[in-house]
């Protein structure tokens, strides 16, 4: 399939969202749009699966049957199910009943079962608890089949289901699809769904213009960007991790470059985009194996394989990344001013979070990593305890990069914001500061990035670039503690355009001339008047 028709299938899909969402908000219907798209990927997966596991033993039926194969088999061979779900649960790690698969699903929609409803239930919660618990497990709880948005009674539900997953069927169709493309369709749905979601797109996505940047600059070796990518990242994280899909471009940018990548790890709060951000990852064919999304609060650090106090056995990540709410309201307690990931540098405010997410990330890079994390404007220079923070880092060496973006590219806040590049392996003695915020496209609801913006930025910080002073420059370690440790952009990159020199006795001469022509144009003018016998002007 080509990326014309990747696209086309997403666009294909979303039309069929914006067309049967009705009144129901986008925010809501993303929930059983993408869970029945995550359903079609799971259970293509599973038949291949059982294709190779039974053989030849597998049922071949006439296109005219609409039985699907495996429940041909498990009728006939009933006595071994349960040998053959046990072989299915170890090499795939879920299960799904032949009348739970989407082929089935998609018939019962499309002759409007009045079973349907009943059977997704059952389907939905058979996976959870027949399968991996650690990645199954309330996979689907967010999914509400009762909900009144969907009817105000059984049959009004059944009824919309059946249309809903009718359609999406037969969108799907007239696309010959894999996992891939599953996935890149998936993440398109998510990119439209955030549009819709106003502000509340915030908590699930980044935009894959801004990840591009992010990922492009943590895949870099951390000592000599210069030198290109790292040929291996032995494990990423996001603290923020909303849908996944931050961490899954930091899996495609390595990918590309035949570098190979460990396990990925999330950190999400929201238990829906939690079960999102799994979704995303298995549909994009990251086994259960290769990551770890836990559902908990980052502040206060309920992880229990991030709470290891032996300094011997504790977690590092070769890249960090994270969009964390910007200027989040928190309630730090005295015990969490204790806390190993803050000790030594004090508490964020309680009005404005942002340096608590930086500081969480950064206590879990490893000295060879590198951390980029997007935040507002205001971490640059406001003052307090944040001043105290960012000068400690400061000092310490620890802040490579400081990249300000252009205004009104998120979904979720027009506000300016910046990314920060953080590392613990620096050497050189200053920090390069990018200007970016006049570089972007202006589009309908949002400004975006084009590629040629985003590779200008990559490839500054990639070569720390001064070609233009009004884009970059870098600026020793004295100068900035000379401001103050202030880190406002504009106080080390002029934005401003500088005056054109005028020479004014040049100018006087024009005008000089200007006026003479103007005299004799007059005096011109006035000559045909007189002729005509009108007066003069």
């Amino acid at each position: 399939m080509t990326a014309q028709d990747q696209k086309q299938l997403g666009a294909t899909l979303w039309g069929i969202a914006d067309d049967l969402r009705g009144a129901m908000n986008a925010d809501d219907f993303k929930d059983y749009m993408l869970s029945f798209l995550f359903l079609r990927y799971l259970s293509d997966n599973y038949e291949i699966g059982a294709q190779k596991e039974l053989g030849k033993d597998y049922p071949v039926l006439d296109k005219e049957d609409k039985r699907t194969p495996l429940s041909v088999w498990y009728a006939t061979n009933k006595e071994d199910v349960k040998e053959f779900e046990k072989q299915m649960r170890r090499k795939l790690h879920y299960v799904i009943e032949p009348q739970h698969l989407w082929s089935s699903v998609a018939e019962m929609a499309r002759t409007h079962s009045g079973e349907l409803l009943h059977t997704l239930s059952d389907g939905f919660r058979y996976i959870e608890n027949e399968s991996f618990e650690s990645t199954f497990q309330g996979l689907f709880s967010e999914i509400n089949l009762e909900s009144e948005k969907l009817g105000k009674n059984y049959t009004e539900r059944n009824n919309r289901l059946c249309t809903i997953i009718q359609k999406i069927a037969e969108g799907i169709a007239e696309f010959s699809t894999d996992t891939d493309i599953l996935g890149d369709a998936y993440e398109y749905l998510i990119g439209e769904f955030a549009a819709g979601s106003g502000k509340k797109a915030g908590e699930f996505y980044t935009p894959q213009r801004i990840s591009n940047i992010l990922s492009g600059i943590v895949t870099l070796d951390s000592h000599q960007p210069s030198t290109g990518k790292k040929k291996k990242l032995d494990s990423v994280l996001d603290i923020t991790c909303g849908s996944g899909s931050l961490l899954l471009n930091v899996r495609k940018s390595m990918k590309e470059s035949n570098g190979e990548i460990g396990k990925i790890y999330g950190q999400e709060k929201n238990i829906t985009t939690y079960n999102l951000a799994r979704m995303n990852m298995l549909l994009h064919g990251v086994k259960d194996t290769e990551f770890a999304i836990h559902h908990g609060d980052t502040l206060v650090n309920d992880w229990e394989i991030l709470n290891e106090m032996n300094p011997a056995k504790k977690m590092n990540f070769d890249a960090i990344v994270a969009n964390p709410p910007f200027s989040y309201r928190w309630e730090p307690t005295d015990a969490i001013g204790e806390d190993f990931r803050f000790k030594s540098y004090g508490l964020a405010p309680k009005s404005a979070a942002d340096f608590a997410f930086l500081l969480h990330g950064f206590h879990f890079l490893s000295d060879e990593g590198t951390m980029a994390i997007i935040l507002p404007h205001g971490v640059l220079f406001r003052g307090g305890a944040e001043e105290r923070i960012r000068t400690k880092l400061l000092k310490d060496n620890n802040i490579d990069t400081v990249i300000g973006l252009p205004s009104n590219l998120f979904f979720s806040t027009g506000i300016p914001v910046c990314i920060l590049v953080l590392k613990k392996c620096k050497k050189n003695d200053d920090v390069l500061f990018i200007n970016a915020s006049e570089y972007f496209d202006k589009g309908k609801r949002q400004n975006v990035l084009s590629d040629e913006n985003i590779d200008k930025i990559v490839e500054t910080y990639q070569f720390r670039k001064e070609d233009d002073k009004r884009y970059s420059r870098r600026v020793s370690l004295d100068e900035i503690a000379k401001n103050d440790y202030n880190l406002n952009i504009s106080r080390y990159v002029s934005t401003s355009i500088a005056a054109e020199t005028i020479d004014l006795l040049a100018v006087n001469e024009k005008l000089k001339a200007i006026e003479d022509d103007i005299i004799k144009a007059r005096n011109k003018h006035n000559g045909f008047l007189k002729e005509l016998g009108l007066p003069p002007i």
